[in-house]
């Protein structure tokens, strides 16, 4: 299960991806909102493949929960968003694919950093 912690961080990407490419008007690849958690995305499966395979855990699950209460929250229409979220099906349906391709990363990196604080030799 673990070799699969890479790709299952780049499915949380690519979660991000679509949602912006499908819900922000005049997104790209390149456009910040997906170019630079890619940069941070890259730099997390370099560490992966590191004796710092630890603080790429952490930085996977980090990672995993500020897209998942990005997926939640950004869609709800708060007072405190700097923005009025559409509130359409099409709209919560992106999210709820943003959200949900968070999930398989969170349980895997949760599971592996458990099993390695068990066993501090494995993983590293």
């Amino acid at each position: 299960m673990f070799p699969w912690l890479p790709a299952l961080a780049v499915l949380s990407w690519l979660g991000l991806l679509v949602h912006n490419l499908a819900d922000l008007p005049g997104q790209t690849l390149l456009s910040p909102e997906s170019f630079l958690p890619l940069v941070l995305l890259l730099a997390l499966l370099v560490l992966w493949f590191t004796p710092r395979r630890l603080w790429a855990a952490w930085g996977m699950l980090v990672w995993g929960v500020l897209n998942l209460i990005g997926a939640v929250f950004s869609v709800l229409p708060l007072p405190v968003l700097p923005f009025d979220p559409e509130q359409s099906a099409r709209h919560y349906a992106f999210h709820a694919l943003y959200g949900v391709t968070q999930l398989p990363l969170l349980i895997a990196t949760t599971v592996w950093l458990r099993q390695r604080g068990s066993n501090p030799a494995e993983g590293c």
